[in-house]
């Protein structure tokens, strides 16, 4: 998964078959500092994400899946989640605590 910043909206006039009323969006890349990687981005967006969000991204086959109503529709990149909040860690520390379940065996 990935993370990225919505800059804007793309507007088509024409869609393949199946992707019609999808919302897209322009969205920046970023590492996990919030740092700006690669190039602009145009992502289906399936959370009603708007700008400024901070989202998280699938591609390939997975972007395709997220779609709601047609799956295997030619989509690369797909917007499944806002981030409301992030936490980083400095490298090489990790929390292996495992916290308690609702389960009998968590």
């Amino acid at each position: 998964m990935l993370l990225g910043k919505v800059m804007g909206t793309a507007v088509c006039t024409l869609k393949y078959p199946g992707t019609e009323g999808l919302k897209l969006l322009i969205v920046q890349p970023v590492d996990r500092h919030l740092k700006p990687i690669g190039a602009l981005q145009v992502a289906a967006d399936v959370v009603q994400a708007g700008p400024g969000d901070l989202c998280v991204m699938v591609r390939s086959r997975e972007a395709a899946l997220a779609m709601p109503d047609v799956k295997f529709v030619p989509v690369d990149l797909a917007l499944v989640g806002i981030v409301d909040e992030i936490e980083v860690k400095p490298d090489g520390e990790f929390d292996v605590t495992l916290k308690a379940g609702r389960t009998a065996y968590t």
